[in-house]
């Protein structure tokens, strides 16, 4: 159902006079009725402080706004005027948070997914209290070392809970952590104690992150799993970069979530009726078994006399005379940077409000934790971050004599092994868990009521999988989300694992038919520039793994790597588990598992499913009286870390005669191979035919390691 927190005919009527150069603002009449709500402690109570103080602590929201982008002379003053009374009432009346402890767990999260409005951000950190956004900060807003940075980034500003931007996938990343937190909620909380997992996800949105189709895969599956303490506040200004969203945009966005499954409310004005922010808040937390989206109608650049409500105003500073007629307009009296006493104490209260709410929390865990110690201590190691001791016992070795699998089938191994022992693994598949081998066969699937399970079905959606996987992963709460889908079909989320990247969140992507070895579905399933991308991408680790242990050892680096993703990339088809590979080795990014007691005259370097072509060349070329060593590198990063000394003992810089062998682009290899080395690859697209052909007619063989092993011998 839609509702409207406003009269008929009450809309405020907020208009531009430009040859008056004033904006005359009416305020509109009151509701017909106050929701008379105690959802929680935590329902927005009635103010206890004058509309003029309001004013008051809103313009400040706004100012610090328009100071910071005009002193750096770039950023977006536009969303952050126009949502500044969103701003006041969630950071001064609705939200529940600690400024002097930001990582406090039962804290609400709050989620700027319109990230380039990052000074709405700062400045409501700074009003609050937040110790990490200092009035020096402000200043220095998108300075080289600031704690400012253009976007809100969470590994730089404390209280920013996440890095947005990307238009769309803060919004993604809000349902993540409100996943976690129906999750942990669902698993720990009792009827007979207080809750020790309570808390709302906030979001603020706008028309960009609207059209961004990653939007719309998280927010369906947030109304497919009915994710009541979600709320997301859309800053419908009907301004783009482009100008007037007219002219690209005129969908009916209210309908389109209704039919997600979404509660939506419309607040007609959200520039100067408080009343009806207030209502519609305390009303979206009255539906408890659904998201809400509140449509909230905003005039971008609000208060700007000549640039409101247009694109001037979007992204690039007011400039010292639009400055001087806005001040005047809303009868802003304080200089550049200032802000009054009065609006510090309103924000400010949120300081010891904060406090006692994690008091008061504090002695709810102790009431709990008197009643349920045994779930009282899963919950505390869960979210210390910490891993349970001698987890990493749980992973299993391998011999020769075992069975040769693909590696997606040991990947199913390890996850099932593991599930029981990491009470944070969580994640799920893009629609092919069945294929991608995902599934926790000992837990049921995270569904509308029952939250507690950990197998998350996130239909065809990968990019919003990875954007919802960020988020989970970014909640604090120690839950270790993983994803899954074809290795191909990281093209569709590549925008999500490179936040994952910058954002520090310790996602682990398990990426199944990692080459032509997939076969007969041909060149559109077939990866081969991938692996090298992922691997020219930063703060990331790519593994590759060749058998068993390999395998083991990918899953223990990306589980013990909880400040940066994982992403696996597992076979199709089945490969043996050649003598000396490790979990250790594999730790190392790169180990020799042949030849390794003289030195050589040739490397063969291999990964995954062409490592055992290495190894077979090798063996011949040994029998022709060659003395040859056999290099694994399934994580280029992880051998780039480790020491010189260890570097030079398995490539020794005197050794230039190299070959490696990878089912994929030769881009890259020469980092290792020198230019007198050569690559078995594929520098073209695959094909479709059965896998054993498509490696024949590609090159892609035993036969072609040693030819060019002996070509670059001679």
């Amino acid at each position: 159902m839609q509702s409207t927190m406003m009269q008929r005919g009450s809309s405020a009527k907020v208009g531009v006079n430009k040859k008056a150069g004033a904006m005359s603002v009416a305020r509109p009449a009151a509701p017909s009725r106050r929701s008379a709500l105690t959802v929680r402690a935590q329902a927005v109570a009635a103010p206890t402080i004058s509309n003029e103080m309001v004013d008051k602590c809103v313009n400040a929201i706004r100012f610090l706004a328009i100071d910071a982008v005009n002193k750096s002379n770039s950023g977006h003053p536009g969303m952050p005027m126009g949502c500044a009374p969103m701003g006041y009432v969630l950071w001064a009346e609705a939200m529940r948070y600690n400024p002097k402890n930001p990582k406090w767990f039962n804290r609400d999260r709050f989620v700027l997914s319109a990230g380039h409005g990052s000074m709405f951000q700062y400045s409501m950190l700074h009003l609050a209290g937040y110790d990490s956004v200092s009035m020096d900060d402000i200043k220095s807003f998108r300075q080289w070392g600031s704690n400012t940075p253009g976007h809100p980034e969470n590994f730089v500003t404390l209280g920013c809970e996440v890095t947005t931007g990307p238009l769309g996938q803060g919004i993604c990343n809000a349902v993540g952590m409100a996943v976690a937190e129906a999750h942990l909620a669902a698993r720990f909380n009792k009827p007979d104690v207080p809750a020790i997992v309570d808390h709302y996800t906030y979001c603020i949105m706008g028309d960009g992150c609207m059209m961004e189709g990653v939007s719309n895969e998280a927010s369906s599956l947030a109304g497919h799993w009915g994710l009541g303490k979600l709320i997301a506040l859309y800053d419908d200004n009907k301004i783009s970069i482009d100008g007037h969203t007219e002219i690209s945009f005129t969908e009916d966005v209210a309908t389109r979530y209704e039919a997600l499954g979404w509660h939506v409310i419309t607040v007609p004005n959200g520039n100067t009726d408080y009343d009806s922010l207030r209502n519609a808040i305390a009303e979206a937390k009255k539906v408890t078994d659904k998201p809400t989206l509140l449509k909230v109608s905003t005039l971008i650049g609000y208060g700007s006399p000549n640039k409101a409500d247009s694109h001037d105003v979007h992204g690039a500073a007011l400039g010292a005379e639009e400055t001087a007629a806005t001040r005047a307009n809303l009868k802003w009296e304080f200089k550049e940077f200032e802000v009054p006493e009065d609006v510090y104490t309103v924000f400010r209260g949120a300081i010891a409000k904060g406090a006692d709410e994690e008091a008061k929390w504090e002695a709810d865990c102790q009431t709990y934790k008197a009643k349920y110690p045994t779930e009282y201590a899963e919950f505390t190691q869960l979210i210390s971050g910490e891993l349970p001791a001698d987890w990493e016992k749980t992973l299993p070795t391998f011999s020769m004599e075992d069975k040769p699998l693909a590696t997606r089938q040991n990947s199913q191994s390890m996850l099932n092994l593991l599930a029981p022992t990491l009470p944070g693994l969580i994640g799920g598949s893009a629609d092919l868990a069945p294929s991608n081998l995902t599934l926790m066969k000992m837990f049921g699937d995270f569904q509308k009521g029952q939250y507690a399970e950990r197998n998350l079905r996130f239909g065809v959606r990968e990019h919003g999988m990875g954007a919802i996987c960020n988020g989970i992963a970014l909640h604090g709460s120690g839950l270790i989300p993983y994803c899954a889908t074809f290795f191909i079909f990281t093209d569709y989320m590549r925008g999500a694992m490179r936040v994952s990247a910058l954002s520090e969140a310790g996602v682990i992507y398990i990426m199944t038919h990692d080459s032509i070895g997939l076969g007969e579905d041909g060149p559109t399933h077939q990866p081969i520039e991938h692996l090298s991308s992922f691997r020219a991408m930063p703060d990331i680790l790519m593994m590759r793994p060749a058998g068993g242990n390999e395998v083991s050892g990918a899953y223990k680096a990306g589980v013990l790597n909880r400040t940066r993703p994982t992403c696996i990339a597992l076979s199709r088809q089945g490969m043996p588990n050649l003598p000396n590979t490790s979990i250790e080795g594999t730790m190392k990014g790169a180990y020799t598992i042949m030849g390794g007691d003289e030195t050589p005259d040739v490397i063969l370097i291999g990964t995954g499913s062409e490592l055992e072509l290495a190894y077979g060349a090798a063996e011949e070329l040994v029998k022709e009286g060659k003395k040859v060593r056999v290099v694994s590198m399934p994580c280029m990063e992880l051998f780039e870390e480790q020491s010189a000394q260890y570097k030079e003992s398995v490539l020794p810089i005197g050794v230039t005669a190299r070959v490696s062998v990878e089912a994929g682009t030769s881009f890259g290899w020469h980092k290792y191979l020198g230019f007198g080395g050569k690559h078995i690859g594929i520098d073209t697209f695959g094909a479709s035919a059965p896998a054993p052909t498509l490696y024949q007619k590609f090159g892609i063989t035993q036969a072609a390691v040693v030819q060019a092993a002996k070509d670059v011998m001679a």
